[in-house]
């Protein structure tokens, strides 16, 4: 969902930042962002910053306090990716279900899907709330595989992040990537298949 329905993932960054200096007593580079935050559950990311697992109550309170600021960050100002109603479209024209496998929790979710009303596009949600183990590990995509009742060798997966990619070429599927968060080089070599810039004439490509 983030950076692949949305660009969004500045706000994101942003809401890291600030959080992590403040919680964490971190002040995150460009590079932290890039390979330590980017695609998975906050506090798996937390403990790839930190090298510790959080307890439970501060992950809980790191989490509320993140996602409220990223949400502060983000409200009003989230926009489709390029070719996203068209390409939404074309899917459902042809009878081809699509789930959300995100690593945001219900609010986000709910969030995202809300201001960019594309929610009625989907059959199922998995999300970060929902998993024992996030991206990069398959799971979230063997379930979102299982919600359609279909291996994740019959799925298409849009990913934007190198966990993301991993994630779901670790769980069988095909990743067609978006070059919104990370550069093609490194979204091909985590496991994509193909990368591109948005989702402008995919309608005409499923078509085809």
């Amino acid at each position: 969902m983030d950076g692949v329905l949305t660009a969004n993932n500045h706000f994101h960054r942003q809401a890291w930042k600030e959080l992590a200096l403040e919680l964490l007593g971190l002040e995150l580079s460009e590079h932290d962002l890039d390979t330590k935050v980017d695609g998975g559950r906050n506090p798996e990311i937390i403990e790839r910053l930190t090298g510790e697992a959080p307890e439970a109550d501060f992950a809980d309170r790191f989490h509320h306090a993140k996602e409220g600021r990223y949400r502060d960050l983000a409200r009003g100002q989230l926009r489709p990716v390029a070719g996203l109603a068209e390409y939404l479209t074309g899917l459902r024209d042809l009878g081809i279900p699509a789930v959300i496998v995100t690593s945001a929790d219900h609010t986000n979710t709910d969030f995202a899907l809300s201001a960019l009303e594309v929610a009625h596009f989907f059959a199922g949600r998995v999300t970060g709330d929902e998993v024992t183990r996030g991206k990069p590990d398959p799971q979230p995509y063997q379930m979102g595989a299982a919600l359609l009742g279909l291996r994740g060798a019959d799925c298409l997966a849009h990913e934007d992040a190198v966990n993301g990619v991993r994630s779901a070429s670790g769980a069988g599927c095909r990743v067609l990537a978006l070059s919104t968060t990370q550069t093609a080089g490194v979204l091909l070599k985590a496991g994509a298949a193909q990368v591109e810039p948005d989702f402008t004439g995919w309608r005409s490509w499923l078509e085809g």
